[in-house]
């Protein structure tokens, strides 16, 4: 049974970090690309960053890029997501995605993704 689960959520102040983890069982992570995203109430899913399975490819979202980072450990089967210089705007549930593809790319669109973990919350708030 194919399984992802985050975690490491939780408040923060702004101007704070967080790591994020995605880890996987019933599967390998080696062939697979690895998408996060997030979900704010009454807001639509977004993506934040994706790496591909060879982590060769990574994309960030704009409101992302410089303070997010994305990596990824194949030998633990988990991938992270370091969240720095946290804003209230970064308040919301956010989830992995795998989608197995070898060719070493990863998408952007939460469309792509077959298989999703449960979420983690995320609050920046003094």
């Amino acid at each position: 049974q194919l399984q992802l689960v985050e975690s490491g959520g939780g408040l923060v102040q702004p101007g704070g970090s967080l790591r994020l983890s995605c880890a996987a069982s019933g599967f390998t992570l080696d062939y697979y690309a690895i998408g996060w995203f997030r979900q704010a109430p009454g807001k639509e899913r977004e993506g934040v960053s994706c790496i591909s399975n060879n982590g060769g490819s990574i994309y960030y979202a704009d409101f992302v890029k410089g303070r997010f980072t994305i990596s990824r450990d194949n030998a633990k089967n988990t991938v992270y997501l370091q969240m720095n210089s946290l804003k209230p705007e970064d308040t919301a549930v956010y989830y992995c995605a795998a989608e197995q593809d070898p060719s070493g790319v990863c998408y952007a669109s939460h469309s792509s993704y077959g298989s999703w973990g449960q979420g983690t919350q995320v609050t920046v708030s003094s």
